[in-house]
């Protein structure tokens, strides 16, 4: 008998290898069915005490990256997994140090919030969503990467996957805005950038996708409230960028703050136990947010910290961050059978497997280098791609006559109003990893540096000069004189306003997203000089900007653009860059519009102008369109797009339509459109949105230059989750719209004839491939040959 279980164990340990290598990124060192078994191996070594130490994770000291008091003798006795908030080489060491004199040495896991940059710093990730660009994404993460780990850091907390349209809400900065395929793809190139094919290599890091899930619909905007919602729009909507993840080879998953349809998403089975270890079978790690668990109790759902922990650790939450209910009271758990051993034993799994595909094993008496840690921070070539990645993330909103680019040919007394162009803390936004504000340079510094070398090349040099106009929060208008002289003497005028780094990120939410204070006033005082102005916008979020967009001649979105967003901002104002962003979320024209989405369904009475005013979906008092759309921005040229044909009018259920459009440069300068194809289902058994972003490119044309772009519309791009959640796509008409914006008006049609396709399995977003019909065989294959193994043993 003893054989038996021993051949089942070995069985077991080798299919979930098998099950592994599918969707893990590559580790050449060691074989997933090799990690299996060391980690069996370490398991049968712990005691209840060391497997419960693997699922603590420490908090050190956020400003200095050192260990706090007492933690050193915990990671001596084996009782920390984890830490997060330690990094540098010297502060890692201790630790390290600590790590070699416990029983039995297992290496720490050292997490970091590495959003947008670790000391380089890129745009916020809603501006690296408005660039469009999923390589320029995946480069920014990439790099942050690279520093990242040769400070020690072994785990970043993002990407933040979080599907938003409310504005209000603060950590809107640090998504990737409304649309999900925006979502998804950007999803997928930052796992890319941060982990590569293999996150044990030395410029790699462990990515996490949070939170899971619903967090970005969190009622009122208001961060940390409550999220109720169908299944339906969870499925559709906030799921699909984590499943995206899994597919993308993501190592963990961090769990929401909120209570999801009454249950908090940290003891949630039907979220961590049925979707993502059933239904997508991952097998990573995951962990809560910070304090998570413990605030179980705040939710009215645990009467106290044990019960807390019995929640969490049941309903599948591996790890727990900051709080300690497990180590308090997992022992106690065990004994009394509240928790089962196997349950504390596939958590201990789940946080092993990763340090081993993280290669933490492999050297384990191998300190960090202080001297590899400074050769890669701040690499010229990481603060070039920093500019270059900012530029790109910048939204022209409006462009009146041409008043962009300035020409300093014709331009020679420039002036700059407003702090916020001269705010070093504020180049820095909420989550700015282990970024100085010293190493930044701000907008007034950018512009100045741009003047000045340009003037090497002007007959008669241009100047530059600043007034505040108020303080960044703009609460007193008593500097606005001196701002409106500097003003008047200058033949063109760079306003900056904005947001703060307090206002956005966690916490951060608003109920009143105008611009804040005065700032408003200032501008006006600006405008009424009659020089030419543009507003240059430093945010976090969409915002209420009704009277800039009715009166102001420019508006360019820059959002926090990071350690070198002051030179990206005068490369784009003077024309060296020409902007290309496109907004990732929609400005909304004011409070009452929120939330606001373009992917919205059509009602019994849709809008119509001409219907009476109160036998159609509208307001009374305000358009229903935003002010600015999804998809939208501007550039210093224009585009034409054209010509679009369809490969086929008719195509059979599971086969694909090829679209292509001429796309033409009409301008007189280079620059670059993203051509976006949405998609519509006319009619369908569950009521489908008015259109959905399916396909976007980013073109660069030099001027005059046309070029066909083309598109493939796949069959699963036609699905979608019927009665019993399985991806369909039904018989019917469908309508096609490219452009360069969620307004695209050129359209064409196609019809879908027969039945549908096999289905993919419940809750998957993707359809069954032969490729993957080829895997299951083989298999099946592996199977027999196990089964032949375990009749050996029995003999």
């Amino acid at each position: 008998m003893r054989s038996f279980v021993a051949a089942l164990v070995v069985v077991t340990t080798l299919l979930l290898g098998e099950r592994c290598l599918a969707r893990q990124p590559s580790n050449s060192r060691l074989s997933e069915a090799e990690i299996e078994r060391q980690i069996e191996t370490l398991l049968s070594q712990m005691t209840l005490e060391e497997k419960l130490g693997q699922l603590q994770q420490l908090h050190g000291i956020k400003d200095s990256g050192k260990h706090r008091p007492g933690q050193l003798e915990k990671v001596e006795k084996g009782l920390a997994g984890s830490f997060y908030h330690v990094r540098g080489a010297r502060n890692v060491n201790v630790l390290h140090n600590a790590t070699l004199q416990s029983r039995l040495k297992i290496p720490l896991l050292l997490a970091f919030d590495v959003i947008h940059g670790y000391r380089t710093l890129f745009p916020i990730p809603l501006g690296e969503a408005a660039s469009w660009d999923l390589k320029a994404a995946e480069r920014a993460a990439s790099i942050a990467a690279a520093e990242a780990r040769s400070a020690g850091v072994h785990w970043t907390f993002a990407p933040m996957v979080d599907i938003s349209r409310d504005p209000r809400w603060g950590r809107v900065m640090e998504g990737s805005g409304e649309d999900v395929h925006l979502g998804v793809e950007l999803a997928k190139a930052r796992i890319r950038g941060f982990q590569g094919a293999d996150y044990s290599q030395k410029d790699k890091v462990l990515a996490c996708a949070k939170h899971l899930v619903g967090y970005g619909a969190a009622e009122g905007g208001r961060d940390y409230n409550t999220v109720d919602m169908s299944e339906r729009r969870l499925r559709e909507t906030y799921l699909p960028p984590f499943k995206a993840a899994v597919d993308a080879g993501v190592g963990s998953f961090m769990t929401a703050f909120n209570d999801l349809n009454g249950m908090p998403a940290t003891a949630n089975k039907f979220i961590l136990r049925d979707i993502l270890r059933g239904e997508w079978e991952f097998d990573g790690l995951v962990v809560s947010d910070h304090n998570s668990v413990e605030e179980m109790i705040n939710h009215g759902l645990a009467a106290d910290k044990s019960e807390a922990a019995r929640l969490a650790l049941n309903a599948g939450t591996d790890m727990e961050m900051f709080s300690g209910t497990y180590l308090e009271n997992g022992a106690k758990l065990v004994e009394t059978g509240k928790v089962a051993t196997e349950t504390i034993n596939n958590a201990v799994r789940n946080v092993l497997r990763i340090k081993f595909r993280l290669g933490l094993f492999e050297n384990p008496n191998a300190p960090v280098s202080a001297e590899q840690e400074q050769a890669t921070l701040k690499k010229p070539e990481f603060f070039k791609a920093a500019r270059e990645i900012a530029a790109k993330s910048f939204v022209l909103l409006k462009n009146e006559n041409e008043t962009l680019p300035i020409d300093l040919n014709k331009t020679k007394r420039l002036a700059v109003i407003g702090a916020l162009a001269d705010d070093k803390l504020n180049t820095l936004d909420w989550w700015s990893g282990d970024a100085h504000a010293e190493d930044s340079i701000t907008i007034l510094q950018g512009l100045r540096d741009f003047v000045a070398a340009a003037n090497a090349n002007l007959t008669s040099p241009a100047t530059v000069t600043f007034s505040k106009g108020c303080e960044s929060t703009c609460d007193s208008d008593e500097d606005f004189p001196a701002a409106r002289i500097v003003a008047a003497a200058a033949d063109f005028v760079v306003i900056v306003v904005g947001e703060i780094r307090e206002v956005s990120g966690e916490a951060g939410s608003l109920s009143n997203i105008d611009l804040s204070g005065r700032q408003l006033d200032l501008v006006k005082e600006i405008a009424a000089t009659g020089k030419p102005y543009v507003v240059v916008l430093k945010n976090g979020r969409p915002l209420t900007i009704t009277w800039l967009a009715e009166n102001a001649p420019a508006i360019l979105v820059t959002w926090h653009a990071g350690t070198m967003g002051g030179p990206a901002v005068a490369d784009v104002l003077f024309g060296a860059v020409n902007p290309s962003g496109k907004l990732p979320m929609s400005f909304p024209r004011s409070l009452g519009q929120i939330p606001l989405n373009y992917d919205y369904k059509n009602t019994g009475r849709p809008f119509n102008a001409s219907a009476p005013l109160r036998d159609t979906s509208r307001y009374m008092d305000a358009p229903n369109t935003p002010l600015y759309p999804f998809g939208f921005g501007l550039s210093y040229t224009t585009f034409r797009i054209d010509e679009l044909n369809l490969s086929a009018e008719r195509v059979q259920n599971g086969e694909s339509v090829r679209v292509s459009v001429q796309v033409q440069n009409t301008g007189n300068r280079a620059g670059e459109e993203v051509v976006q194809l949405y998609l519509r289902d006319v009619y369908a058994a569950i009521t489908r949105p008015m259109r959905q972003l399916k396909g976007f490119q980013k073109v660069a044309l030099e001027a005059g230059e046309k070029r066909q772009v083309e598109f493939v519309v796949l069959p699963e791009d036609m699905s979608f989750l019927d009665e019993a959640w399985k991806m369909t796509v039904e018989a019917g008409e469908f309508e096609v719209f490219v452009g360069n914006s969620v307004n695209a008006d050129l359209m064409g049609k196609f019809t879908v004839e027969g039945s549908t396709p096999t289905a993919a399995p419940t809750g998957a977003t993707t359809v069954i491939t032969s490729t993957q019909a080829s895997s299951a065989q083989k298999n099946v294959a592996r199977l027999a040959l196990y089964l032949v193994f375990i009749l050996l043993a029995l003999n």
